[in-house]
């Protein structure tokens, strides 16, 4: 493996990392993350379960060569646009060509005729079908990253708790006292939020001189060699239970898949989820075996473990699942960061095995 250590760059690092209302994100922490590793020997780098990209982002932001990975798809185009993408950017006109309808397309009415009343109102359906087929327009891959970006973010903000993992649209203009959401960002313009977040996006491009990577792989089909691996997992609470990603976002998984998305969707729910896939980060009888099998696959690169004290497998563990592969193993603890939705005290932890 080739190695290049300590060397001198110079780039944008006065871009910013957009803000996002993903679940599990580790844009808050990111900083504290990078404390804990800025001292090691690397320059490539694979972020194994890329999710928001906010770690490769900042990783990409010192000077390192990265390579983001998520198995979902949605996510994928985030690590596209963020990540490998270093100079495209979306101009005013690309807006507003993806903002309006045009003649002689043929808009389809799928989120329209399949959604109603889930979700959206029936306009914000139709403006949504029409915005999909305009970014599958755009000639560009990074700007249609770009696109699907803001895109992704516009539903979140109009969703209550971010999330779609359940039907409950009418949330949005019931006349009830409330101790959560913001209803001036429900009320606010899909439009509007579209364009606001373009703007964050394209200020978040920048080139570091280095080349890249997004992937759409199940992490252990990723090939080639790195000289740190950062994983961060699904997470599975002690009581077994695991966070379901695709379900909190399902929504956004479809608009990628926007041809077949028909055919994905498990008709017996009620607010339209996909079909269930199993997975082993999600399995407390399997994550065991997943995380052994994950050392074992990256044994040769320095390993980087973002964890929660109150996991499955037990910190205990995963530390002697990772000894197995490396020789010296840190721990440090973050004891000031707070879970969203969580009541119980927990540990933020790092572990690295080199």
């Amino acid at each position: 493996m080739t190695k290049i250590f300590n060397k001198e760059l110079t780039f944008i690092e006065n871009s910013k990392f957009p803000s996002t209302r993903f679940q599990g994100s580790k844009l808050k922490i990111a900083d504290w993350i990078w404390e804990g590793i800025k001292d090691l020997r690397f320059q490539t780098v694979l972020d194994a379960f890329g999710g928001t990209g906010s770690m490769a982002y900042v990783l990409k932001q010192k000077g390192k060569t990265v390579t983001y990975n998520d198995i979902l798809k949605f996510n994928y185009y985030i690590g596209l646009a963020l990540v490998e993408n270093d100079s495209v950017i979306l101009s005013n006109e690309d807006v507003n060509f993806l903002l309006k309808r045009h003649g002689g397309i043929a808009y389809l009415t799928f989120i329209a005729e399949t959604f109603k009343d889930v979700y959206y109102t029936d306009k914000e359906n139709r403006w949504i079908d029409m915005v999909v087929a305009n970014i599958r327009l755009l000639n560009d891959k990074y700007k249609q990253a770009l696109a699907y970006f803001a895109l992704f973010q516009a539903c979140i903000a109009k969703r209550p708790f971010n999330l779609f993992h359940r039907k409950n649209l009418y949330l949005r203009f019931a006349d009830i006292k409330r101790n959560f959401g913001n209803k001036a960002t429900w009320d606010t313009p899909f439009e509007a939020h579209f364009r606001r977040f373009v703007k964050e996006a394209n200020n978040a491009v920048f080139s570091h001189g280095q080349r890249n990577r997004a992937l759409n792989l199940d992490v252990f089909d990723v090939k080639g060699d790195f000289d740190l691996v950062y994983i961060d997992t699904p997470y599975i609470s002690k009581k077994g239970v695991g966070i379901d990603y695709l379900g909190f976002y399902h929504f956004l998984e479809g608009l990628v898949n926007y041809e077949i998305w028909s055919d994905m969707i498990d008709y017996k729910s009620k607010h339209k989820r996909l079909k269930i896939k199993p997975s082993v980060w999600a399995d407390k009888n399997k994550i065991h075996a997943a995380f052994n099998q994950l050392f074992q696959k990256f044994r040769d690169s320095i390993i980087v473990v973002s964890y929660r004290s109150d996991g499955i497998p037990s910190v205990e563990e995963l530390a002697g699942m990772l000894s197995k592969y490396k020789r010296t193993i840190h721990e440090i603890r973050r004891k000031d960061y707070k879970y969203v939705l969580s009541k119980n005290e927990i540990e933020e932890i790092l572990f690295i095995g080199e």
